[in-house]
């Protein structure tokens, strides 16, 4: 076998000295690297990049209403393409809270999942901002302002924009409701996304004492939990109820596409019924009309529109099993409760001194607010008129939902807390001492 194999190339046709010399004098290339918070791609203008991230985000919450809605209008016989994405038009500012003024009174029930799509765009709108500004990983909370605001001031434009179209052929919608409306949920949904990109949240989340950590933490956990428990009741409800919203959605008569669009704008509506059926669970019920009420004691409604997530309203107040419903709040506490205790049991670790109980019972207790102001929250963009005289107001109130929401939860994961806390510690008061295994050998 040859000496030359590809592995040890010959020493004749290789590289001489003189050649290596020479490579060794040539000095490299160095490409600087990109500086903390900068692209390497070099920055966008602000207002380029802002309304580019705005304007996509509007295209992409706007393009499924108005594929739903052309099918609910597929089989109409005056139905035009300019009157399909003008009406698409007027359902999407109503899906941001933007109520219109029709003839038969104002329409203002936002469609929350359309809501929540819009505000997802709007988070992704905000971090390619702040990406294309160079402000990534910055920690700066001016940069992430400035890349909010300025999302929010080219929404604002894009609201303005779809009001006056919309006015100026089909129901009346206030411009400078609708321009003020749009600002103010395109900042605060960008400014979301440019905290996270930016680390402006790392930083807020580090400085933040450890108690008031937990407490929005748990908050949290026990606001989904009970968001959760009442999507699970309000499917259910309208399960049981399939036969009535058949009925209801066949007697449209708008044909195959039609009764497809018609499910469709049902779904965009199940988020409200959800927080409709939290609000139940938790006591103060909902309104489907003015003087009219459904809660676990009392169901008084009169005639009702031909709504197929309404097939799911409760005949009347729960009895029998049903009242088990009533511990479910209780019960979403308790396991925040545990779960907080867990986790504070877990940081503390076995070989340190376990925390004392204020430092357990005030992030449980603290938790009942936060809970309280989310629930609440959701609860009142999820209501809304349906136009002039009875169905004027439809949906929770808003204050009584935060007010019970908080002091529910405040009281389960308050028991839940100290439950787990007495049940880990022994009866002297600290935890278990590890068991010494020379007694058990000496009997042996």
């Amino acid at each position: 076998m040859s000496p030359d194999t590809p592995d040890r190339p010959s020493r004749s046709g290789g590289v001489g000295a003189d050649d290596r010399s020479v490579d060794r004098a040539t000095p490299r290339r160095r490409v600087p690297a990109p500086r903390a918070g900068e692209s390497p791609r070099g920055r966008a203008p602000l207002p380029v990049a802002a309304g580019v991230a705005a304007g996509w985000a509007a295209l992409t919450s706007y393009l499924p209403v108005a594929i739903v809605l052309g099918l609910v209008q597929l089989g109409a016989d005056s139905t035009t393409l300019s009157g399909t994405l003008r009406t698409a038009l007027a359902g999407w500012l109503v899906g941001h809270g933007v109520p219109l003024h029709t003839e038969s009174g104002p329409f203002g029930l936002a469609p929350l999942a359309l809501t929540v799509l819009a505000l997802w765009r709007l988070t992704r709108a905000g971090v390619h901002v702040s990406r294309a500004i160079g402000a990534r990983d910055s920690r700066s909370p001016r940069r992430a302002l400035i890349g909010a605001g300025a999302v929010g001031l080219a929404y604002a434009l894009l609201g303005a924009l779809a009001a006056m179209l919309v006015s100026a052929g089909g129901p009346d919608v206030p411009l400078v409701r609708a321009a003020a409306t749009f600002a103010v949920v395109g900042t605060l949904a960008a400014l979301v996304g440019a905290t996270r990109i930016t680390a402006v949240t790392r930083l807020l989340v580090a400085r933040m004492p450890g108690p008031l950590r937990d407490a929005v933490r748990a908050g949290l956990v026990a606001a989904l939990l009970l968001l959760g428990a009442g999507a699970g009741a309000a499917g259910l409800a309208v399960a049981t109820g399939g036969g009535d919203a058949a009925d209801m959605i066949g007697a449209y008569q708008t044909g195959v596409a039609g009764q497809a669009g018609i499910t469709l704008v049902s779904m965009a509506y199940a988020p409200n019924a959800a927080i409709w059926s939290t609000s139940y669970l938790l006591g103060p019920g909902f309104a489907v009309g003015v003087d009219t009420a459904v809660r676990t004691s009392e169901v008084s409604v009169g005639a009702l529109p031909a709504i197929p997530l309404l097939a799911g309203l409760p005949r009347g107040p729960v009895d029998g099993l049903g009242a088990l419903l009533l511990a479910v709040p209780v019960l979403a506490g308790m396991v925040v409760g545990w779960l907080l205790a867990r986790r504070v049991g877990r940081l503390a670790g076995p070989e340190r001194a376990p925390r004392r109980w204020a430092g357990l019972l005030a992030p449980a207790a603290l938790a009942g607010p936060v809970a309280g102001v989310l629930l609440g929250v959701a609860a009142a963009i999820s209501g809304g008129p349906l136009g002039a005289g009875r169905l004027a107001q439809v949906g929770p109130v808003a204050w009584q939902v935060g007010v019970v929401a908080a002091g529910v939860i405040a009281v389960g994961a308050l028991l839940g807390a100290a439950a787990t806390r007495a049940l880990v510690r022994s009866p002297g008061g600290g935890h278990a001492p590890p068991r010494d295994p020379e007694p058990d050998r000496a009997r042996r």
